[in-house]
Formats: structure tokens, sequence, C-alpha cells
């Protein structure tokens, strides 16, 4: 089968991965585990996305963490393409830290780097970390290539970057990030192919899903992102809260008397929609419960968007497009309807059948502002960068045999 390229994406509770040809980066297979520690799910396709497995690991075949379902997804691609010849494993990595703004190959002192940002994100980069241990383990000298969620957002003018604290942490590094840059990154390129003049204007993406933020976007870069030093700012989330004041932790430690890891535990795992419902994290669960609360989780989703959307538009000077991506984003009419009910005052007018149809744009014939639907990849966004280092590499050895 030729050299191919393994991309790994671990999330806060699943783990995507997909393999690709090493050459035209023709998608060979694509799969998922979600549901870890509650219902796991494995579900395993082909390029075409004809489903080869699709397992709901009962019993004593659940599967409770990202190590579990790392070496189910090692062994499942072993099994079914068993003459693929892996030339690199990409990772996606939520946290690159002030240091990355670009992907980059991983060594130990890189894998050292980013095991110091462990307490920045920590409903992700250890799963990311021991990805690229357990890749290690399986490819031994297989190049592993590192891409970060927060690359995307590095160019940041101060104003959107800085917290109004003493200049010294800046310096030392707590400053707004942004997250979900590989997702930002593909949707931004999606964007450029079907709609130019869009892109190369002011457009809000917004990338709803288990987590979940929204990015402001000027002529392809971005300038303002709703997450910032961690994953928790700005909209909720599935189990996270988003904007909260700090008085309310002060609070929760002085007269709660919580501690740091009660407090991090409220906060990654116990908030957001699963909090406010007390039903689930899950928006599909919560759109099909006729409970009251699961309405009311719903709605603060809903505000938040709504609220976000013009405060992107005020960075941005106006509006010219906004995009859904995301597994909320691309999948519920429900919440793209009520995000965009009676925004013509911005410019945008949804049409309803549209939105109902999920077609690529939403937005009627006569809005000003283009509302789009498109499906993010990740997968493909972290297949390229690892390609592209790839070739770097070889090069660079190439060049090092002729100097030789």
């Amino acid at each position: 089968m030729g050299e191919h390229i393994l991309t790994i994406n671990a999330g806060s509770s699943s783990l995507k991965f997909a393999l690709f040809t090493a050459g035209a980066l023709d998608s060979v297979a694509v799969g998922m585990i979600d549901g870890l520690g509650t219902n796991p799910h494995f579900v395993l396709k082909d390029g075409s996305g004809q489903k080869i497995i699709s397992d709901p690991l009962e019993g004593e075949r659940a599967i409770d963490d990202h190590a579990g379902a790392m070496r189910l997804v090692l062994d499942a691609v072993a099994h079914h393409y068993p003459q693929a010849e892996i030339a690199a494993v990409g990772h996606r990595i939520v946290h690159g830290g002030m240091a990355h703004s670009a992907p980059v190959l991983v060594d130990e002192p890189i894998l050292s780097q980013l095991s110091e940002l462990v307490p920045l994100a920590p409903l992700h980069q250890p799963h990311n970390l021991s990805g690229i241990r357990a890749a290690q383990t399986a490819f031994p000298n297989v190049p592993q290539v590192a891409c970060f969620d927060t690359a995307f957002h590095r160019a940041h003018p101060f104003v959107n970057d800085t917290f109004a604290l003493p200049r010294s942490f800046y310096e030392e590094g707590v400053r707004r990030y942004g997250f979900h840059g590989l997702s930002y990154e593909y949707v931004t390129g999606k964007l450029a192919e079907i709609a130019p003049f869009h892109a190369k204007g002011r457009v809000i993406i917004c990338h709803l899903g288990s987590g979940a933020s929204m990015c402001a976007i000027r002529n392809g870069y971005s300038v303002a992102s709703t997450m910032g030093f961690s994953a928790l700012d700005g909209l909720p989330m599935g189990t996270r809260p988003g904007q909260i004041d700090p008085g309310v932790l002060l609070y929760l430690m002085d007269q709660k008397g919580m501690n740091a890891q009660e407090i991090s535990d409220l906060l990654y795992k116990s908030s957001g929609l699963k909090g406010l419902s007390g039903i689930s994290n899950d928006m599909r669960d919560l759109e099909a419960s006729d409970h009251p609360h699961a309405k009311q989780a719903i709605d603060y989703f809903v505000f938040r968007v709504r609220r976000e959307i013009g405060a992107m538009a005020a960075v941005l000077g106006g509006l010219d497009a906004v995009v859904f991506c995301g597994g909320i984003g691309e999948n519920s009419r429900l919440i793209r309807e009520c995000a965009l009910e009676a925004m013509e005052w911005i410019g945008i007018e949804l049409d309803l059948d549209r939105n109902r149809e999920n077609t690529e744009v939403i937005s009627s014939d006569r809005s000003r502002v283009r509302a789009f639907i498109i499906r993010t990849n990740e997968e493909l966004m972290i297949a390229r960068h690892t390609a592209w280092q790839l070739r770097a590499q070889q090069a660079s050895t190439r060049r090092s045999d002729v100097y030789a």
C-alpha cells in the first residue's frame, strides 16, 4: 500500500484517528472512539465513508481511558491495513505555549516542554502526550509531528492577547492563547475555496461541540478568540463553564473551602451543559429532553453564542460571513436557528429551509452577511502539516548525504 500518514486527535472524551496516503493525502480510513468513561463506541470507516466497524464496546470490552483507546486504534489499523507503511504520525497537541507557532518534529526536549504545559490544558494535554508515547512505541524511528491548536492564534494583537494584570505575568506567559486552531485553520482554508470574496473579509467562525469557541478572522488571520489562557474561557461547553467571574472562584475557596483540585474538577468535569441541566453534557440529549433544565441549558448556550457574535463583530469592525462547524455547529439546526434568530440588525438573515436541510449556505439570498456550514477536518489539517514536516526532513537528509 506504500507510505501512509497516521493522525491522532485526542479530545477530552474521545480519540479520533485517520490514515492518509503520504503523497496525495487521500483518505484511506477514519475512525473514532467516543464516550470514553461513559458509553464508549468505536467506529471505523474506509476512505469512502463506508463503515467497517461500529462497536458499542459494552461490558468487559468497555474502554475507560485514552490509553486503552489508543491500543484499540493501533490494533485496528494494523489488522485492517497490514500493508500500510506508516511514514509519519501527526498529533493534535492542544497547547503549544509561547514557544510554538508552527508544527514541529517531536524529540525528548519538545516532549519535556509540552509536559510543562499540562496544567494549562489538563483535560487534553496529558492524552495528547500519551498518544505520542504510544505511537513512538508502536512505530519506532518514525517521525512524530506535533500540531498545535494554539499556533493559529499566535499573531493576535496585544490587546486581544493580554489580561489587565501586572505586566510581569504577561511576560511569563499568562496570556490569551486561544484554541481549536487546527479546526479554524482548515475551515478558513475551505472558506477561501468556496467563497474567496468572503474569506478575505471579516469572518466569525463558531466551532461548537463538546468543546466550544468562536474566532474572529480578518483576511484569513485570527485576531480574537473566545478562549483564553486555558480552554475554560468563553462559551459554555459540555462540561466546562466558559466565562466566569474570578470572584466566584475566590468565593469557592474562601467560603466553601474548596482546594485547587476540587475547583479544577468542578470547572473541567461538572459544569457547562452537564452542570446547568443536571441531565447530560451532550446537546443531542438536551434537545431531545422536555425537562425545563435542559431548555435552560440550551438557552444559556445560545445566549452566549449570540453575545459573542456581537462582540466579535465589534472587534472586526463589521461582519461579512459567519461559519458554523464542530459537532453541534454542523448538525444542530436548532442551535443555528436560535443563534441567528433576529440577527438582521447585524446583517444576517437566516433561510429556515436551508438551515433545516443543512445546506452549505444557510443565509437567505437577501442576507448582507453570508452564513455557512463547513464541516471541519482537523485530521486532514494535521496530515497536511505532518506531510510538510516529513518532506522537509527528507530534503534535509538528502542535503546531508550530498555534503557528507
